[in-house]
């Protein structure tokens, strides 16, 4: 991470956000969201439902600190996690069912990669699953390829993406996003199994 992208802590972004800064929200969603989506998503198996849930987080979120409930300052992650966490057991809870696994058109690559399994036949068929990623990632358009390096593998913010650019956050946002839908073409394609 660089090391600009801790300079404001969440705790201050928080009170500003309690002062009226819409901006200091939206600077604690994009600091957190893929973490939290990339959790909600491993545990639900179901992109839609996902950005449901995700939704509801941080309608949740907003409901509390408005509400002047939020206390836990300094810990706004664990806090915002908690909170993922539990709607995704009542998502299960509603639904009554197991968590499933499908197929959809937009996907995260570090699902895949960041499995701590110990069984040496998976991990090697993980690593040839990065190394079919990285070289497609390499084919992609300059400019979605080079977001999808700086927000993946460098952690940056999209705000920072923006800065580092030269363009708006939300040309930073549609980038990543045709970046990813290339990206699954290509798998497509190339005929890639990413679920060992």
């Amino acid at each position: 991470m660089k090391p600009d992208a801790k300079l404001t802590p969440d705790s201050l972004l928080v009170s500003q956000y309690l002062s009226g800064s819409e901006p200091a929200l939206e600077m604690l969603i994009n600091r957190h969201q893929a973490r939290i989506f990339n959790f909600i998503n491993s545990k639900v198996n179901d992109r839609d439902t996902a950005e449901d849930i995700f939704q509801d987080t941080f309608i949740k979120v907003i409901r509390t600190l408005k509400g002047g409930q939020y206390n836990e300052e300094g810990k706004f992650l664990p806090w915002i996690m908690r909170i993922a966490h539990n709607l995704v057991i009542d998502f299960f809870r509603k639904n009554n069912r197991m968590p499933k696994v499908k197929n959809t058109e937009e996907f995260d690559i570090f699902q895949f990669i960041s499995d701590n399994s110990p069984n040496v036949e998976h991990s090697l068929v993980q690593e040839q699953v990065v190394k079919d990623l990285q070289k497609l990632v390499q084919e992609l358009p300059e400019d979605q390829k080079e977001v999808l390096i700086m927000r993946l593998y460098r952690d940056m913010s999209f705000k920072e993406i923006a800065e580092n650019t030269n363009v708006s956050i939300n040309t930073a946002l549609g980038r990543m996003r045709y970046a990813i839908i290339n990206l699954r073409k290509l798998i497509d394609e190339n005929q890639i199994v990413l679920n060992a």
